[in-house]
């Protein structure tokens, strides 16, 4: 299992996210999804589909 993904919405790149003790967290690759930057999340699908959420108006992040 990779430590590692490139997560991408379409075709522009999200951010990745890097595993740690606790998850997987986020980094952004672009400001439009700054508002994941340093989320963690189970796994990295979790944040695939919050990226796309947040692409697409959907997510609203506190």
């Amino acid at each position: 299992m990779s430590d590692t993904y490139i997560i991408e919405v379409g075709s522009q790149a999200a951010g990745i996210v890097v595993r740690d003790t606790k998850g997987f967290r986020f980094f952004a690759a672009t400001r439009r999804f700054n508002p994941l930057e340093g989320r963690l999340f189970r796994n990295a699908r979790e944040a695939e589909r919050a990226a796309r959420l947040l692409a697409n108006g959907g997510l609203t992040v506190a």
